[in-house]
């Protein structure tokens, strides 16, 4: 593939991957969604279907790895060359911040009502110190409960199970893997994985989807927003990349 068709494939595919993906998290937590509240089960949902629509719109173009863990795992599997891994990580975070952006664009309002709500004011104000904003949830992943190994953990196994599908699509009986039919298979490796493994810590499984919609948490005008727990964000960013390296490793003794 070009380095023009990495480029375009991985921050369009990413985006909207990402657009969809923490959509589903601001409209089940802004005030005034019509989704408020929804759950779990939705944001699951959602994620994969954020998942299958990214993967469709760039398979053609870039292979759709919008996700740097899927990427390094297909470098030690040997289907990517590692001279074009920077230009796709760096693609899929350009992709991940333009998508938080306009999850920003389209919520606006209701980003505007849930900060300055009363309500949500008086709980921010009664928290911890270091506890994380109103609405990061909406952009980044966050442990339930703190604890270093364990939340680190939890991000590597989910991982090793979804780059582990992937590298394993190519098995069947033609070994070409399975075409288009592939993105709905991940797509719904990504709902099991959220329902089953998801509750410890958002599962990130993927380090741009947390990191770049961070960063855009960072910078944009939110009032009242308050601070994006950078303290944590190494753990979403590092537990996938693990993970993904893992999976490679795995691929490589049980299935090469």
């Amino acid at each position: 593939m070009s380095s023009s068709h990495i480029f375009i494939g991985e921050t369009i595919g990413t985006a909207v991957l990402i657009l969809l993906g923490i959509g589903v998290c601001a409209a089940v937590t802004l005030k005034g969604s019509k989704a408020k509240d929804a759950g779990w089960l939705v944001v699951s949902f959602g994620w994969g279907f954020a998942v299958l629509t990214g993967a469709y719109i760039a398979s053609g173009v870039s292979g759709a790895h919008l996700n740097p863990a899927v990427t390094i795992g297909l470098a030690i599997e040997g289907g990517t060359p590692w001279s074009d891994v920077p230009l796709y990580l760096g693609s899929q975070l350009l992709g991940a911040m333009i998508g938080a952006a306009l999850v920003w664009v389209a919520y606006y309002g209701h980003f505007q009502a849930h900060l300055k709500d009363e309500a949500v004011i008086a709980e921010a104000a009664a928290a911890p110190k270091d506890a994380p904003g109103p609405v990061l949830g909406v952009f980044s992943t966050t442990a339930q409960i703190r604890n270093t190994l364990q939340n680190l953990g939890t991000e590597i196994v989910a991982t090793i199970v979804l780059v582990l599908a992937i590298l394993t699509q190519g098995l069947n009986d033609e070994g070409n893997g399975l075409g288009v039919l592939g993105a709905l298979i991940t797509a719904l490796v990504v709902v099991g994985i959220g329902l089953s493994l998801g509750g410890p810590t958002g599962y990130a499984i993927n380090p741009v989807r947390d990191l770049g919609p961070r960063l855009v948490h960072a910078a944009l005008p939110l009032p009242n927003k308050g601070g994006s727990a950078w303290e944590y964000a190494w753990i979403p960013v590092a537990g996938p990349l693990i993970g993904g390296a893992l999976a490679g490793g795995i691929y490589q003794l049980a299935f090469a």
